[in-house]
């Protein structure tokens, strides 16, 4: 089994558009959305809902009222400041300044402080045109992305073995941050879009980072290349001179847009961008599968 991911340094750059796309592409693919804090790849692929499944983060504490000494001493030793005394002289935890650090916990005298469930988001098991979909909701304001992408991830794979099927395609998370490396880890191949502007660069450069520490393979697409050709043609020297493959280059298409509009990939839309993405999943596709036709199905007929 095979496993790709699709990300990006920066949000907007057609991430999402382009891992629809290669749904749309792949033959009998699983299809994973890892950007949990605002996933949004189901309004390409319009899925239609399975299983679901609630996600505990890490648990939280609370104070019983009824143990409580009123000592004190779990303020004392708070160092969020979470702990505070209502008008009632009740002591409670403030959820969002709580940390989960336990130091309260342990050094509450009376055992008045307990650990609680912490419901954090769900995640879901649901059916495509293109294949199945595993995709998650973290309720806002709720941290622990990266454990949930961990699930969505073990999740994809399960279902890939259980399906028979060779393919995981993850829609990634934009930024460096803590979901990122959550997705990046063990996949085959890391497809890095980014698009022809300083703020493109500057984050390729970033993400590319990454990526390298984990040793994980690259290529890189530049989207909507043609509405800055120099600064396109600066990211793929800086390509060229760190050793990065360029899948291929983009152009601005109205016909993407359209696409998008409508809820479907872009590449089923036909014109020259849909072109051009069919031949950045060959590029993609030879790499995984050591195949020089690709694999390209038939998007227009799916």
């Amino acid at each position: 089994m095979k496993q790709l991911l699709v990300i990006s340094g920066k949000g907007g750059t057609g991430k999402t558009s382009v891992a629809g796309s290669f749904a749309a592409l792949a033959d009998r693919p699983v299809l994973a959305d890892c950007d949990v804090d605002a996933a949004d790849l189901h309004l390409l692929l319009d899925p239609e809902e399975g299983e679901a499944h609630d996600f505990e983060a890490l648990p939280g504490v609370e104070i019983d009222p009824a143990a409580c000494q009123a000592c004190g001493v779990c303020q004392t030793v708070c160092v969020f400041d979470a702990i505070n005394v209502g008008d009632d002289g009740i002591r409670r935890i403030d959820a969002f300044a709580c940390e989960g650090c336990r130091r309260c916990l342990t050094a509450c005298p009376s055992g008045a402080i307990r650990l609680r469930k912490r419901l954090a988001g769900r995640w879901f098991i649901s059916r495509t045109r293109f294949g199945p979909l595993v995709h998650a909701r973290l309720t806002p304001g709720e941290e622990n992305s990266g454990k949930l992408v961990a699930q969505v991830r073990r999740a994809a794979s399960a279902v890939a073995t259980r399906e028979n099927c060779d393919l995981v395609i993850i829609d990634g998370p934009p930024g460096i941050g803590c979901p990122v490396i959550s997705s990046l880890s063990g996949v085959d191949l890391a497809v890095i879009v980014t698009e022809p502007t300083v703020s493109g660069l500057h984050d390729l450069k970033r993400v590319l980072e990454v990526a390298r520490h984990f040793r994980v393979p690259m290529q890189v697409v530049i989207n909507k290349w043609d509405l800055a050709p120099e600064r396109a043609e600066a990211i793929e020297r800086h390509c060229r001179a760190e050793g990065i493959p360029l899948a291929g280059r983009i152009p601005f298409d109205g016909e993407i847009a359209a696409a998008i509009a409508a809820g479907r990939p872009p590449v089923v839309g036909g014109g020259n961008g849909a072109r051009a993405i069919a031949a950045v999943w060959r590029a993609v596709s030879a790499h995984l599968t050591h195949d020089t036709t690709g694999g390209v199905r038939d998007a227009g007929n799916t």
